[in-house]
């Protein structure tokens, strides 16, 4: 496991494309004084967070609220979160351990795996990658579901950045 300089490191110099480098960021940090060391993640495209999830935030206020209590639910969120998916995402309802998570999964595959994951992040992660190339992107983004706003939004800052006219 890395820590999350290396893992950044990784994301914003090693895996990053060109085209995004100096743009695109990723911050994850977790507070010492919460319960369980909970923290925030995000994406950020200039400065600008466009992604961004808090676990202790979105508690408080109560947008976690919808998924069903029992006694163990905190640790069932934890164990599925990893796994998030697009309402999670857009709800901010994911921490700094589902982002070290999908780092993992991404960083232990190849990019067409992690093109075709179920977790969102690895997908975010991977069409953010240099190894696809500006076919696929066109390709990916033409494929892409409208019900997919994160992932199409991802594609389309990518796609831009890349100086790809997609006729849209």
């Amino acid at each position: 496991m890395h820590t999350w300089s290396k893992m950044r490191c990784k994301l914003e110099k090693e895996y990053l494309a060109e085209s995004l480098k100096g743009h695109i960021t990723y911050f994850a940090t977790s507070y010492s004084k919460c319960p369980d060391h909970e923290g925030r993640a995000a994406i950020l495209l200039d400065g600008k967070e466009i992604i961004e999830g808090s676990y202790r935030e979105q508690w408080s206020s109560g947008k976690i609220a919808q998924f069903p209590r029992d006694e163990k639910y905190a640790d069932r969120l934890r164990y599925e979160f990893p796994y998030i998916d697009e309402t999670a995402v857009k709800l901010g309802q994911f921490d700094q351990r589902c982002f070290y998570s999908a780092f993992g999964e991404y960083d232990n595959q190849s990019i067409e795996e992690s093109l075709e994951s179920e977790n969102l992040l690895v997908r975010i992660f991977a069409v953010l990658d240099r190894r696809v190339g500006k076919r696929r992107l066109v390709r990916l983004y033409e494929e892409c579901s409208d019900d997919d706003e994160i992932l199409r939004m991802m594609l389309r800052i990518r796609i831009r950045a890349e100086g790809i006219d997609t006729k849209e």
